[in-house]
């Protein structure tokens, strides 16, 4: 069993920076690709960014090429979201989300079977 906590959101202009962190627990990470999601109001959950288990590559929804960026310290068991130039369309609950060992990456938030209880991160105009 994996639990995972987010934290790191929060209100931020237009522009500006955040940085999230997924901190797990009762496994180690190293075998697990993780992803981030995240939800809007009225909105289905969409894929963000994930990071494989295997080689460390990454994987961007075009929305956010170029601004945020996925890394793992697999030595703290933690997983980071570190986003730049954030917009006001950027706003939502963000999850982290852990896949099961050693599996081929995916970007369908079905596939993913530990998740975290969200941070919300609100950009303002």
């Amino acid at each position: 069993q994996v639990q995972l906590v987010e934290s790191g959101g929060g209100l931020v202009q237009a522009g500006g920076s955040l940085r999230l962190s997924c901190a797990a627990s009762g496994r180690t990470l190293s075998s697990y690709n993780m992803g981030w999601f995240r939800q809007a109001p009225g909105k289905e959950r969409e894929f963000v960014t994930l990071i494989s288990w295997s080689d460390g590559a990454t994987r961007y929804t075009d929305s956010v090429k170029g601004r945020f960026t996925i890394s793992r310290d697999n030595a703290k068991n933690t997983v980071y979201l570190q986003m730049n130039s954030l917009k006001p369309e950027d706003t939502a609950a963000y999850y982290c989300a852990a896949d099961r060992p050693f599996r081929i990456p995916t970007t369908r938030p079905t596939a993913y079977d530990y998740w975290g209880q969200g941070t919300q991160v609100t950009v303002s105009s």
